[in-house]
């Protein structure tokens, strides 16, 4: 069923989803109407299963509006229904490697995002006090006060959700730092991570660095500190809509494993491993995923979803042909991600 615009979501600027697909939409120059708070249009509006930034609401099969959220399914369904500019590659082995960059973006990189917020006093105190008044800026001061220390306790409660605890600290700041590195690399050589043109691993990655680059102190002051490029190209992805494409813009499979290897082996480094130790204790029904992780030891509760993000990651690679998948084992031998797709 065909789409109609403006597309209505629901969000809030302290979400690195709503801004992933918010700068999305304006790259697509897809027409879109943000409602941020659930207060007004948006109380009347269906509410989803799960109640995860951003919401959009869009026509079922049969033309009812239902709640709809996961970004990630939601690019690929745009870039269906909207056939101009679309931020996934045609090429299957380009855009898989887009697809795993992307997923390593929401669901690695975002354990970064949520560890530097809710784990150092400043970022704490910082995230209480700008969070409720993104949603409620007129409220009284005692109620922005409450609302504070409700947030706060809520979100540092929930620091075992990705795996933020004193244990695994080192590990992810010391991934976020080698991220940073490498992807200030691949900024010296081209604008966007598959090429001359964005992508959904763009926007991925853009969603996360508007917290951890622009908006939390401790992450922020690494980031100008070690990466002021990532810094600036946040910036500039943030509105996308007057830059020109064409397909000729992504980066050839050939030149894949030149330009993003050493990305992909921070993936391979990180998140590879984890997806694997994660999906078997999911497997085994443990209570407990423990693995090490970089020489260093990593322990957190199993996580359902990213189980099933290493179920799609692996029918995405089984979807390839023969001879895209030769290509795709290519790129990723020596990155560590091939332990994803073996035996």
């Amino acid at each position: 069923m065909p789409i109609p615009t403006p597309l209505t979501l629901l969000g809030a600027p302290g979400s690195p989803y709503t801004r992933k697909m918010v700068a999305l939409l304006r790259y697509r120059r897809i027409p879109y109407r943000l409602l941020v708070g659930r207060h007004g249009d948006a109380r009347a509006l269906p509410k989803p299963k799960v109640e995860l930034l951003p919401t959009f609401y869009l026509p079922d099969a049969n033309g009812t509006l239902e709640a709809v959220v996961d970004s990630t399914p939601l690019i690929r369904r745009f870039d269906n229904a909207f056939s101009e500019r679309r931020a996934t590659p045609a090429d299957p082995v380009t855009n898989f490697i887009d697809y795993l960059l992307e997923d390593y973006a929401d669901e690695w990189l975002t354990k970064a995002m949520f560890h530097y917020r809710w784990y150092y006093a400043a970022d704490i105190e910082r995230a209480g006090d700008i969070l409720p008044r993104w949603t409620a800026v007129t409220a009284p001061e005692e109620q922005m006060q409450k609302s504070k220390r409700f947030i706060q306790r809520r979100q540092i409660e929930r620091l075992y959700v990705v795996g933020s605890n004193d244990t695994t600290a080192p590990v992810i700041e010391a991934s976020y730092r080698r991220f940073l590195a490498h992807f200030t690399g691949l900024l010296e050589q081209q604008p966007f991570t598959m090429g001359g043109r964005p992508s959904a691993a763009d926007f991925g990655l853009y969603g996360q660095l508007t917290q951890l680059a622009q908006f939390d102190p401790t992450p922020m002051a690494l980031t100008l500190a070690e990466a002021p490029r990532v810094y600036a190209w946040v910036d500039i992805i943030d509105d996308l809509s007057g830059l020109e494409v064409n397909d000729a813009d992504w980066l050839p499979r050939d030149a894949i494993k030149a330009r993003l290897g050493d990305l992909l082996g921070e993936v391979g480094r990180v998140y590879a491993p984890f997806l694997i130790a994660n999906a078997t204790a999911m497997a085994r029904g443990d209570s407990e995923v423990r693995l090490t992780i970089d020489g260093a030891p990593w322990v957190q509760q199993p996580f359902p979803y990213q189980a099933r993000c290493l179920q799609w990651l692996r029918e995405r690679y089984d979807a390839l042909s023969g001879p895209d998948r030769a290509v795709t084992n290519g790129i990723l031998s020596g990155t560590g991600c091939e332990v994803l797709f073996g035996p």
